[in-house]
């Protein structure tokens, strides 16, 4: 009788405490073997640590029997931008099972963000394998980011997740009619407190330190570097006013060093002590080792697990800008970004009411709808009804003029006006009014 091997997939330290909580909490069957199947990500991987070797994995090793490098599989292309052709799938199964000792063994996959390389390409090697998916992150809540091949879709059993949105059920893979699973949080807790546990000595901070989450949007072509560095400079500067004295900046593992020296001269100029994290550890080390007073951030999903497990006071900046950036519309980063904005509080204090908790799952069932109109077709009637009710000054921050007008729903530009656009006589009249107003200005 074959062996069963389960193949565990991570690129990040989060998800593989995700992985080890679920394990923990028998999420998974009994299997003869269990394998950490690690990606790393990141643009260079040859200078940037992969998740086995970030500070505390040794406490998530016993949860596997091995670990394997993708990475050092596929060498060298970069894992991001490589799969095999479809004609050499068969081919590259044999290496890899060959590779890892797989033998004739009866496969099951647990992968994170499956709709692209290097997950989809792991999916798309072991023909047939009953395939689980995790989430790490907000993405999980807006539906899948691309339209995934069913031969893949219709192989996923669950959808695992953390349950940082309380209420809200996540819209990714609902097309598929995956049922969604929680990981219980105190598994998730505990298997990060031996984490932490296992960490090197981070430095004492005092009980009113505020706590700022970098997140390297530039990288992500959403700001620019200037812009990016400028909202560190901002967030800084609230916590300040809020009466923060004692300043900790978590960079991004993969940002620029000029961050860091842009809020050490703002810190020089503010009176205020600063402390940079070199280490890279998860800023929930931080929430279970020395528990900030605050956490500020613009759309990180480490700002719902220091408020939604950790209890601890939070503050979002820059989301509303940044919301008007994102393209294309379907961006999956959208969703993390609407859910930050319409549940937390301004940090700069502009005065937002949170969006009613009763409203949320409309909210979000309407947004992923206008992201992903074909995929999911049904939830129109839905869509229509949130915008009837709730689109004003709160909640059109959350939707595309054009794109409710090309969709035909409420908030778009009324239909006996739609003609305007695409009337040479109106495009006329606007470019000399524009050229009017700047001979004015001049």
């Amino acid at each position: 009788m074959s062996r069963t091997t389960q193949i565990f997939c991570a690129s990040t330290l989060y998800g593989a405490v995700t992985l080890a909580a679920a394990i923990e909490s028998g999420c998974f069957a009994e299997a003869d073997r269990r394998l950490l199947l690690v990606f790393n990500n990141s643009a260079t991987p040859e200078n940037t640590p992969s998740v086995d070797e970030m500070p505390g994995f040794a406490s998530l090793h016993d949860h596997f029997d091995a670990v394997l490098s993708w990475n050092e599989a596929i060498r060298p292309f970069h894992p991001g931008a490589w799969s095999p052709r479809p004609d050499d799938i068969p081919l590259f199964e044999r290496y890899v099972r060959l590779l890892w000792g797989l033998g004739d063994d009866l496969v099951e996959l647990v992968l994170e963000s499956i709709q692209v390389t290097p997950a989809l390409t792991v999916a798309q090697l072991f023909t047939g394998a009953p395939i689980h998916v995790y989430a790490d992150g907000l993405m999980s809540y807006g539906p899948t980011r691309n339209k995934l091949d069913p031969l893949v879709g219709t192989r996923v059993r669950r959808l695992l997740h953390l349950d940082l949105v309380p209420g809200l059920t996540p819209m990714l893979l609902t097309e598929f009619d995956v049922p969604a699973h929680v990981v219980p949080t105190p598994a998730f807790r505990k298997v990060l407190s031996g984490l932490t546990d296992a960490v090197p000595d981070l430095p004492a901070l005092p009980g009113d330190a505020a706590l700022l989450l970098g997140q390297y949007l530039s990288a992500l072509n959403i700001l620019s570097a200037a812009e990016e560095e400028d909202l560190h400079v901002r967030m800084m500067r609230g916590a300040v006013s809020r009466g923060h004295r004692t300043i900790v900046f978590k960079p991004h593992p993969t940002a620029p060093a000029r961050f860091s020296r842009a809020l050490e001269t703002e810190a020089e100029k503010l009176g205020v002590d600063l402390t940079v994290l070199d280490t890279p550890v998860l800023a929930e080390v931080l929430f279970e080792k020395a528990p900030p007073a605050l956490v500020v951030g613009c759309f990180s999903t480490a700002l719902f697990t220091a408020s939604a497990f950790y209890g601890l006071p939070v503050a979002r900046i820059g989301t509303e800008p940044l919301l008007d950036r994102l393209t294309p519309y379907q961006n999956s980063n959208r969703i993390p970004a609407v859910l930050v904005d319409a549940l937390l509080p301004d940090l700069e204090g502009k005065g937002d009411d949170a969006v009613p908790v009763h409203t949320l799952n409309g909210l979000v069932t309407a947004v992923g709808f206008i992201m992903q109109p074909q995929m999911h077709a049904g939830l129109r009637p839905a869509a229509e009804r949130y915008l009837s009710q709730h689109f004003g000054p709160r909640t059109q921050r959350y939707f595309k003029r054009k794109r409710l007008t090309s969709l035909g729903l409420p908030g778009g530009i009324p239909e006996r006006l739609s003609f305007l656009p695409r009337n040479a006589t109106a495009r006329r009249v606007v470019r000399r009014a524009r050229a009017l107003r700047k001979a004015v200005r001049l």
